[in-house]
């Protein structure tokens, strides 16, 4: 028989493990089991006990919000307001015009010749009389000397005629000559005296084209740019402008109004009254002041309008040919009556109205009646008396009975219900209030 090896004595020298000792394995997962158990169970308490906390705490507060608001009663709600005061206003009618100068004058030369000098610049201001521009004078002091020389040519024939005449007229009374010679004398010094005077004239004229060859300014205003330059030929029939020449001061403005606006400015110009006249430009700052000069003699059938005139005196030149100004003609001043922001005054499809604010620091819808608007304030005929407040901005806000706290854009701090001074005009947008009837909406400027 083979004997065992070594190794083989080995493993039957190792002692058998007891039947009831657990696996090394198994004892690990058990281990992590509990260790997870006791996490979860940890975690659990303390989400419990956080939130018991929090409960107990949400609930003290609430008790105490509660608590405090019933202390201090109704909300209020934080509103800009304005007062209703006394004043004057201007019923005014409006018109989109433009700057028309008084004359304007496109001068040209009426003789014909070579221009010589331009004695202005351009933009300049001249006065009538001033000299513009020379044209070459020599071809008609040539004429004139013509005609002088011809005038005395014929004069002396003229004289010489008259001699004779006065030596027949004395040998006609001694019978020396016959009757018929005297006469025909006296014809020959018609003649001559015709002559003459043509010839005269003939002198006039070059004296005249003489003159022309000087032109100077025939009004006073302002220069335009040059149209002709020296040493160009400038003809007699009015084809050649040279300059052209704007009156600045006075300046007037033409505007159209509609023809049912005219009865009044009529009965009033016929009264003897100037009526103010301020120019605007587009974005309603005045450029001058003036008055109505004139109506037109017929209404544009096209458009119902009638062209007015209207005139200033324009010493600062804020008014420039040709531009485009909105013409404000005061036709009546109302004086002493009860003036409104317009920014307070809400409007829906059935009336005009504002919100009130009574001596209680409470609000209501107060319906008003809206005369002439003029700026940014209007005139308000019923509804209102000077003193009044009344909320301009926070009307969103704002129902029947509301409790509120006034603010005025002066600067003042929150009183209550109608106190302190008058603001101006709001910065924001007013939307929704509640109208008359109880509903809600959207108030419209």
């Amino acid at each position: 028989m083979d004997r065992p090896s070594a190794l083989d004595q080995q493993e039957l020298r190792v002692p058998p493990r007891p039947a009831d000792e657990p696996p090394v394995v198994e004892r690990k997962s058990r281990w992590w089991l509990w260790l997870l158990i006791v996490v979860l169970v940890g975690l659990g308490l303390y989400y419990y006990r956080s939130r018991s906390q929090g409960g107990a705490s949400k609930a003290e507060t609430t008790t105490s919000t509660i608590a405090g608001a019933r202390g201090r009663g109704p909300m209020t709600i934080p509103v800009v307001a304005t007062k209703a005061h006394r004043g004057n206003i201007g019923v005014y009618v409006n018109g989109l015009g433009s700057v028309v100068p008084i004359y304007t004058v496109t001068v040209t030369s009426r003789v014909q010749g070579q221009l010589m000098t331009v004695a202005y610049n351009e933009g300049q201001e001249v006065n009538k009389g001033d000299t513009l521009v020379e044209v070459d004078p020599r071809p008609y002091q040539v004429m004139l000397a013509q005609a002088e020389g011809q005038l005395a040519k014929d004069q002396a024939a003229l004289d010489n005629a008259q001699v004779d005449l006065k030596r027949y007229q004395d040998l006609v009374k001694t019978n020396a000559v016959p009757e018929q010679t005297l006469t025909t004398q006296r014809a020959v010094v018609d003649q001559d005296i015709g002559t003459v005077k043509t010839d005269q004239a003939n002198v006039d004229n070059a004296k005249l084209n003489l003159t022309y060859c000087h032109i100077t300014a025939p009004i006073s205003g302002r220069v335009g740019l040059r149209l002709v330059d020296p040493g160009n030929m400038v003809q007699a029939t009015g084809t050649s402008n040279l300059v052209v020449i704007t009156q600045i001061q006075p300046i007037s403005v033409i505007f159209p109004i509609s023809a049912v606006q005219l009865p009044p400015v009529v009965a009033k110009l016929r009264a003897g009254q100037r009526l103010s006249v301020d120019a605007n430009d587009p974005n309603g700052k005045k450029l001058s002041q003036g008055y109505l000069e004139t109506v037109d003699n017929q209404i544009d059938p096209s458009t119902d309008t009638v062209r007015l005139r209207a005139i200033f005196p324009n010493t600062d030149k804020s008014l420039f040919p040709n531009e485009f100004v909105n013409a404000n003609l005061l036709v009546e001043e109302k004086t002493g009556v009860t003036l409104l922001p317009n920014a307070a005054i809400q409007r829906n499809a059935q009336t005009a109205y504002v919100w009130l604010v009574k001596p209680d620091s409470t609000v209501m819808v107060r319906p008003i009646t809206v005369g002439t608007v003029e700026g940014g304030n209007s005139e308000i005929t019923s509804g209102l008396s000077p003193g009044d407040t009344v909320v301009m901005t926070g009307v969103d806000k704002l129902q029947q009975g509301s409790k509120v706290i006034v603010h005025f854009e002066s600067g003042g701090a929150g009183m209550q219900g109608g106190t302190g001074a008058q603001g101006g005009a709001p910065t924001g947008p007013e939307t929704g209030a509640q109208t008359m009837g109880g509903a809600s909406g959207s108030t419209t400027k």
